[in-house]
């Protein structure tokens, strides 16, 4: 696998390619999703990219009604609210993303604990692609 910095910014780069990684401590073990370039644990700097298998379960969620521009600009608004959650994943780490495919309007519809699987946002493309992370429900 190609070597790059444990960065937002290298998160953000896997993401574009459809992938969830994260970081593992090569000293303890310890997993971080996003990715951590220090372990939190041990404090070693040693770490590798693990890729995430994309499976998990909702352990908590939002549903919102005034976001910022660029969710209104999709069409979200009080009348069409989007759902916001933390997701744990089967790895044992939480990785908050966008929850699609529930019924907002409905939150008491949507479960803490359902299972999700990753789905990738792409928006733009070419040089200009933005990919978000979200799970939807398996």
């Amino acid at each position: 696998m190609e070597e790059r910095t444990f960065s937002d910014i290298s998160f953000r780069q896997y993401l574009n390619e459809d992938k969830l990684m994260g970081s593992r401590c090569k000293k303890c073990g310890a997993l971080y999703t996003p990715p951590r370039s220090l372990c939190i644990k041990c404090y070693g700097s040693e770490m590798e990219w693990v890729k995430m298998k994309g499976t998990g379960r909702l352990a908590a969620f939002t549903c919102i009604t005034v976001g910022p521009k660029l969710m209104i600009d999709e069409g979200f608004n009080r009348t069409n609210p989007y759902c916001v959650g933390v997701v744990e994943l089967d790895e044992g780490t939480r990785v908050d993303a966008r929850i699609e495919g529930v019924d907002a309007r409905n939150p008491e519809t949507i479960k803490v604990g359902m299972p999700l699987h990753v789905d990738y946002l792409h928006r733009e493309e070419g040089a200009n692609l933005t990919t978000f992370l979200a799970f939807k429900p398996v």
